[in-house]
């Protein structure tokens, strides 16, 4: 040793030429690093099960607390009631149609349908469906579509015991009591009160209500393909009921196909029959003699508008018991029954004309000022004619489109191919068939009504003879997308079917209702400031005042471009092909259309106080297949002009009357003159005086379609 001292046994000296080795591992160290996981780890226990004993308890105590309750207010529903704005009444929409039946009459393919379509596990799994539930939630939460997620014993309970509202407390409670109805009833049982209180539409209550409803016969005697059909319907009935609404016929369509292929995929349909199936469409509904004449269109109307807002739910509705106090003035309602009695009605004669058969009205009115629906006309009856001709959507609008494209070139500042802003007094070549320029498209050469040829026209002549090349040229210069998104902040909604970014959109193709097109009208009429229409002032169930929404109209296109449309829309009706409108003795401004084949004409009008759309529309009352109206009330043709005008003239004097006659007060851009008085006589050489008094309106009209060829 070099120190002198002792060598310890079993010591060797380090050997100072090698490194020195790493210190051995620290025991404490160790110790450290593992009392962090553990802690965790008792932490995540300890979460666990304080959670799992929270669920346990707020189970338990849920499952204690909850009773199951006596039968809600829609299984004991009362009848709404609708009334006039000063508060006489419209109507009652009747009893609930209800007739309770047992399992076994119900045939088993019938069964099965309403499984396929809703709960295709309900015999085997449990009362609620957990995880169901949860994706349910998460798709709704994530923009998926809102779903329920809900078994068919749970939908029996929130049919029966419960209301409809989507709540927190609600979907609570609905799930303790499936859960201890399912221990107190057997499925079948379940099954058969799901039946009889599932809503169906048609104001019906029940499997049985629904056979006798859509297909006439009990539901005994329901096939297959009528069962699937009625399964569908539970998802949303006024989604698929076809007769009521002819464009859900797709959309109804295809979700009776996904119940027939559930059948298939269950065994419970061969593939065979499901070969052979075919859609069983279901008669005419047959509504209850308390809602003929007008009453039922009326309250077809409002009910939409209240579930389209979203102010109530179908079934909530259903349940009855609301009053419910709509915008409609009865004195107006009255006179545009009355314009459509003289004007079209008294004058049918099938014998004589058989396109008499095919004739159909709707009609609208609303203030621009307020947005309020002041006047409805749905058709001759609603017990002998179910569709409401105000609001369905599956007729072209023809030229009363136009407008809107004009609007879109004035607000945008558009300007023609070779760079000249667009005006009124801005010339197009109307010639007949030119092909449209600057399209990058199939090519698109519009015939003009008659195939007459124009040459060099101004926007205003051409908006007073509807002269299709102009503007469909009109179209492409300011841009397909850009009219269709005017139009659409007009008042059209923005779902119109046919309302396509194409040149042909000028003419019309589009098939909005006649609502929609009073209300893109009103905001005309209202200086470019559109309101959202309403029908109903308010609604109250049991004394209590339900909240509607409040709608501030708004600024949707400049004051100077809405009030450069109504001035040559005063042209229109002063010298164009809207002269019968000159009838209501006021200053006016509209537009005539008419749809393909002459199978709708329209008259689209306003004065300053009333924004006012006719439409004739033709249809088989035996098929339903929309006809044309050639030959109608003995006239060779029925267009914009002619019987739509007079009706609009008639019903625009006599909803005024006994006011004073307002002047439009017009902001027109500099140099932008305004068209004749039309309180002034016409001119006697004028091309309009020299037609017999039916033929107003015909020549120059030129309309839609979608295909390009003549268009009427």
């Amino acid at each position: 040793m070099s120190d002198g001292q002792p060598a310890r046994p079993g010591w060797e000296p380090r050997d100072p030429t090698l490194p020195a080795a790493p210190p051995a591992p620290s025991k404490v160290w160790t110790n450290d690093r593992k009392r962090p996981r553990r802690r965790v780890l008792r932490w995540l226990l300890g979460t666990f099960l304080l959670t799992a004993l929270l669920l346990t308890g707020g189970f338990i105590a849920g499952y204690l607390l909850v009773d199951i309750p006596p039968a809600n207010a829609t299984a004991t529903a009362q009848s709404n009631v609708y009334l006039y704005q000063d508060g006489t009444q419209i109507a009652r929409d009747g009893e609930i149609d209800r007739e309770n039946i047992r399992l076994a009459r119900v045939p088993a393919p019938v069964q099965h349908a309403v499984l396929a379509a809703e709960d295709r596990n309900f015999y085997s799994d449990r009362a609620v469906d957990p995880k169901a539930m949860v994706r349910a939630a998460w798709n709704t939460v994530t923009g998926k579509g809102k779903q329920s997620g809900s078994t068919i014993t749970q939908q029996y309970v929130k049919n029966y015991y419960l209301v409809q509202e989507q709540t927190v407390t609600r979907k609570v409670k609905e799930f303790f009591i499936a859960i201890k109805l399912n221990r107190e009833k057997s499925k079948d049982e379940i099954f058969e009160g799901y039946l009889n209180t599932s809503y169906f539409g048609r104001n019906a209550y029940g499997i049985q209500a629904a056979a006798r409803a859509y297909y006439g016969k009990d539901a005994g005697e329901l096939d297959v393909t009528e069962g699937a059909y009625l399964a569908s319907l539970l998802n949303a009935p006024s989604a698929y009921d076809v007769a009521t609404r002819p464009e859900n016929r797709a959309r109804a369509v295809a979700r009776w196909h996904y119940v027939l292929n559930g059948m298939v995929k269950e065994k419970w349909l061969s593939r065979a029959d499901r070969a052979v199936a075919r859609f069983p469409t279901p008669e005419p509904a047959r509504p209850s003699t308390g809602l003929s004449g007008q009453r039922g269109y009326i309250v077809q109307a409002v009910e939409q508008y209240l579930i389209g807002n979203g102010l109530l739910d179908e079934k909530t509705l259903a349940g009855g018991g609301h009053r419910i106090t709509t915008t409609l003035e009865k004195a107006k309602q009255d006179a545009f029954v009355t314009a459509v009695e003289d004007q079209v009605m008294s004058k049918l004669d099938p014998a004589r004309h058989p396109a008499d058969r095919f004739v159909r009205v709707g009609g609208a009115a609303i203030d621009p000022a307020t947005g309020r629906v002041l006047a409805l006309y749905g058709g001759v009856d609603y017990t002998k004619q179910y569709v409401n001709n105000a609001t369905r959507r599956d007729y072209q609008v023809g030229s009363t489109f136009k407008p809107f494209v004009l609007t879109a070139a004035v607000e945008s500042a558009a300007q023609t191919q070779e760079g000249e802003p667009i005006t009124p007094n801005t010339y197009y070549d109307g010639s007949n068939k030119r092909p449209v320029q600057g399209w990058t498209g199939a090519v698109y050469d519009p015939a003009n009504e008659d195939d007459m040829s124009y040459g060099d026209i101004s926007v205003r002549n051409a908006t007073d003879s509807s002269v299709n090349t102009v503007y469909a040229q009109m179209a492409v210069d300011v841009g397909p997308a850009k009219v269709r998104d005017i139009a659409v902040a007009l008042g059209l909604p923005a779902n119109t079917p046919d309302l396509n970014p194409s040149p042909s959109i000028a003419l019309g193709p589009a098939t909005a209702s006649v609502l929609d097109m009073a209300e893109a009208y009103a905001t005309l009429a209202n200086h470019g400031r559109h309101g959202t229409y309403s029908l109903v002032d308010s609604i109250s169930k049991d004394g209590e005042e339900l909240a509607l929404p409040t709608s501030e109209s708004r600024q949707v296109v400049r004051r100077e471009a809405a009030d450069t449309v109504t001035s040559v829309l005063r042209g229109v009706v002063q010298s164009g092909t809207g002269t019968a409108a000159l009838s209501a003795g006021r200053p006016a401004a509209g537009k005539t259309g008419t749809a393909e084949d002459d199978k709708a004409a329209w008259f689209a009008g306003y004065t300053p106080d009333l924004a006012t759309v006719v439409a004739m529309m033709g249809q088989d009352p035996g098929t339903g297949e929309q006809k044309p109206l050639y030959g109608a009330l003995g006239r060779p043709r029925i267009n914009g002009g002619g019987t739509p005008a007079e009706i609009w003239g008639q019903f625009t004097r006599e909803a005024l009357a006994g006011t004073e006659a307002r002047e439009f007060e017009l902001q027109l851009p500099e140099g932008m003159e305004e068209p004749l008085d039309p309180m002034e006589p016409s001119p006697p050489d004028a091309p309009w005086q020299r037609q017999p008094a039916e033929e107003v309106g015909r020549e120059g009209e030129g309309e839609g379609s979608e295909g390009g060829g003549e268009d009427r």
